[in-house]
């Protein structure tokens, strides 16, 4: 009988390993937070601009504030402008526990769940407790059309 409860704590110790590793979000299409009008983007690399991807726009290049973004929740995705005509996107998820960033203000990208910042220049962390920047992600900038690569 004195088996049983250790094998129980084993895997609830494993279980919980297992959450703090992967993060209290999850990928069933959650946000963690709200989307705001304030855009953020990543830059597209030159080659990745002359051909496009055949996806749904994501945006206009108008709707990005220069030192700003605009987050996509449904794509998981976030495009910032951190200085005129040059376009950023990384991943809306945050390094931290997995929830979705949902603003981009005063030149950070912001995750709501327990307030780690991101900069717009380079997805670094700007305040934690995020443990990692966010990662880049490819777009294509063709005329005024922000794609998904």
């Amino acid at each position: 009988m004195t088996s049983r409860p250790t094998a129980r704590r084993t895997v609830l110790f494993a279980t919980a390993a297992l959450t703090m590793t992967t993060g209290c979000g999850s990928n069933d299409g959650g946000d963690g937070g709200t989307s705001t009008s304030a855009p953020a983007a990543t830059e597209a690399s030159p080659t990745a601009s002359a051909a496009p991807s055949g996806g749904a726009p994501l945006a206009r290049t108008s709707q990005i504030p220069v030192g700003g973004g605009m987050v996509f929740a449904k794509e998981k995705v976030v495009v910032t402008q951190p200085s005129a005509g040059e376009f950023k996107a990384f991943s809306a998820i945050c390094t931290h526990q997995g929830c979705t960033v949902n603003k981009v203000a005063d030149g950070t990208i912001d995750c709501p769940c327990h307030g780690s910042k991101y900069r717009v220049a380079d997805g670094s962390v700007a305040a934690g407790p995020a443990p990692r920047p966010l990662p880049a992600e490819q777009i294509i900038v063709s005329g005024e059309t922000i794609t998904l690569a």
